[in-house]
């Protein structure tokens, strides 16, 4: 069986924006197709209705490429134990109110054992003070926190 990734609506994002002339983000695009192409070969995948109604805001032709994407990937359910989880990373600090969307992510990782969460979301989710209070508070309450990780940082890319 191979390791499951949930695939964080991030990651979606820079797979299909169009070509950016900003630095960063356009090696992040380049770092996720080639992710993307190279590597997700090696996972199971899957997003969540979450991930699904967050790549279905803005421009039309944006959220066509978008949907496109993950029409083949199975969603995974949000459930009472995923929103719940999502509460406690809320109420534990370990990410910060008005953030609800970045804790249920991690909440649906963890409730469907998630090996990994893939993610280019560095303000809340994959950010090195937030990551030890979320794996605290997950393991607390009896899941494996998914291991929270970039596309580079996922399948060695960038690693030469």
């Amino acid at each position: 069986m191979k390791p499951l990734v949930y695939v964080e609506t991030s990651v979606i994002s820079y797979l299909a924006a169009r070509p950016s002339k900003e630095l960063i983000s356009a090696a992040r695009q380049s770092i996720t197709h080639d992710w993307w192409d190279s590597n997700r070969f090696s996972y199971d995948i899957c997003i969540s209705a979450l991930v699904e109604e967050e790549i279905s805001e803005g421009n039309s032709e944006a959220v066509e490429r978008r949907l496109s994407l993950v029409v083949t990937l199975p969603s995974a359910a949000i459930s009472d134990i995923a929103i719940s989880l999502a509460e406690k990373l809320i109420a534990g600090a370990a990410i910060p109110a008005g953030s609800e969307e970045d804790a249920l992510h991690i909440g649906i990782a963890a409730a469907h054992a998630a090996d990994y969460l893939l993610t280019w979301n560095f303000k809340h989710i994959n950010n090195a003070e937030m990551k030890s209070k979320i794996i605290k508070i997950i393991e607390k309450e009896g899941f494996v926190c998914p291991q929270i990780c970039s596309p580079e940082e996922l399948g060695g890319l960038g690693n030469d």
